[in-house]
């Protein structure tokens, strides 16, 4: 998985990941430790994390799997499964390629009006907040940045939307101060099935190039539902993905919400 990660992106997972009472927190603890532990550069253990984060849902439909090598790259993982060495190639499925911008930029101004609360009163102030903000708003802009930032301050300092701010909900963190985007998904924001096979066939070609150590070599897709750049409520023509051809031993498909899987090999 090739995608580069920013604080603001490493932060606002691990935030909504510890919000999820369903996730398993003490292997994760474990592996992120390991990563910490090893020889990378910061730069790729924010991704590696950002990566192992995840593979959660995965966890859930295979427990016996156990990481081994968490720090390769052709493929992501290296796990073992019933005395097997399987090669675990991650990738994300984007939904909304327009939307990553706009994502990476409201993680920045997120975090910025994050730090301020809790500055000034992180007791005071901790908890989740969803914003909805009004129409229009040029959250790339920098000369905008500054005032959302503000906006997004007093929004939660009062209680009540301000500004650009359209609403406001609040929901209890014993953590810290957390900022994150009040998404709702359209009844009809389907994921159609062309965008999973075009990202198998690129991996396909790339397969030749990884461990050749590996019993096995599987490729699992991802749609990050914490993004609003991946989410999704149905996957469009599903009956084509099992045409799909692949080197690969296994393919599933799977979302981080609740945690369903699509078998598509």
């Amino acid at each position: 998985m090739k995608r580069a990660f920013s604080d603001e992106d490493l932060i606002k997972n691990l935030s909504l990941y510890y919000l999820n009472r369903h996730l398993k927190k003490k292997p994760m603890q474990k592996y992120h430790q390991k990563i910490d532990e090893s020889q990378l550069h910061d730069r790729e253990k924010y991704k590696k994390k950002a990566e192992i984060l995840l593979l959660n849902s995965f966890m859930h439909h295979f427990p016996e799997v156990t990481f081994e090598n968490l720090t390769c790259e052709s493929p992501d993982f290296i796990a073992t499964l019933n005395e097997k060495k399987i090669g675990i190639e991650l990738t994300e499925v984007i939904n909304h390629l327009d939307m990553k911008k706009l994502e990476s930029s409201l993680n920045k101004i997120f975090r910025q009006a994050e730090i301020l609360l809790e500055q000034e009163d992180t007791t005071k102030y901790r908890g989740v907040y969803f914003l909805e903000f009004h129409p229009n708003i040029k959250f790339d802009s920098l000369e905008n940045q500054q005032e959302i930032i503000l906006n997004i301050y007093k929004s939660i300092k009062r209680g009540k939307p301000v500004g650009c701010v359209k609403n406001i909900r609040k929901s209890s963190h014993r953590r810290n101060v957390f900022i994150t985007y009040e998404y709702n998904m359209s009844l009809f924001d389907e994921l159609c099935s062309e965008k999973i096979i075009e990202l198998i066939e690129k991996k396909n070609e790339k397969f030749p190039y990884y461990d050749t150590s590996v019993d096995e070599c599987w490729l699992v897709i991802v749609s990050d539902m914490n993004s609003i750049a991946s989410r999704y409520t149905f996957i469009q023509d599903r009956e084509h993905l099992s045409q799909v051809k692949s080197p690969f031993h296994k393919i599933f498909h799977l979302e981080n919400l609740c945690g369903n899987m699509t078998n598509i090999k």
